[in-house]
């Protein structure tokens, strides 16, 4: 018989989470290969209809697991990951624009480019080093690539591979480093800024 339920845990960097069923009872363990199709991982709060089977060590879990419909919450978290996914082309955007514009040297361009694809495959790196109990990067690592320019590429990664985006503690440092690296650039951008850059672009 089919059971619905809701997934009231679930730890995307581990790929698990349970299930309580409709009507109370005790959550049922769920890990990702469980869900039917793979259409899109679960962040938490969907409801879906399941199956149950008795694993190995005589645990309940849930298989053949689909959705049963899209949450407010899924919902609320699709627009945010597409609002923060545009936020950073646009941050790249205004960059390229400013360096056509003679604003800024093509090599700070290289440099916000370079540094978004290092941090997008540490993200990606440490995130299968979470999954496989793999030594991890550490957490000050992955902020000082965002403050040397790559959190476009950090930022992508969190919402794309679900990566530290839940992590309170993480998402306030990272966005100090993106408002210390926003600073920069615009002080950069300021006459003072470019006086100074001219004369050490000069100097070099």
């Amino acid at each position: 018989m089919r059971h619905r339920g809701r997934i009231t845990q679930w730890k995307d960097d581990k790929g698990f989470g349970f299930i309580t069923p409709d009507g109370g009872g005790r959550p049922v363990f769920v890990h990702i290969t469980a869900f039917a199709g793979r259409q899109r991982r679960p962040t938490g709060q969907e409801r879906v209809r399941y199956d149950t089977r008795t694993d190995a060590q005589g645990r309940m879990q849930a298989v053949d697991v689909v959705y049963a419909g899209v949450s407010g919450r899924a919902i609320g978290a699709a627009l945010l990951n597409g609002g923060l996914l545009l936020l950073a082309v646009a941050f790249l955007g205004g960059v390229v624009w400013a360096v056509a514009a003679g604003r800024l040297p093509r090599a700070l361009l290289g440099l916000y480019l370079g540094a978004s694809a290092v941090a997008f495959v540490a993200y990606a790196l440490d995130k299968s080093a979470a999954r496989h109990e793999r030594r991890r990067t550490p957490e000050n690592t992955l902020h000082l690539f965002g403050l040397l320019g790559g959190w476009p590429g950090a930022l992508a990664a969190q919402r794309l591979l679900r990566h530290k985006s839940r992590k309170a503690s993480f998402q306030v440092v990272f966005w100090g480093t993106v408002g210390l690296n926003g600073g920069a650039l615009g002080w950069l951008l300021s006459p003072a800024g470019e006086r100074t850059l001219r004369s050490l672009l000069a100097a070099v």
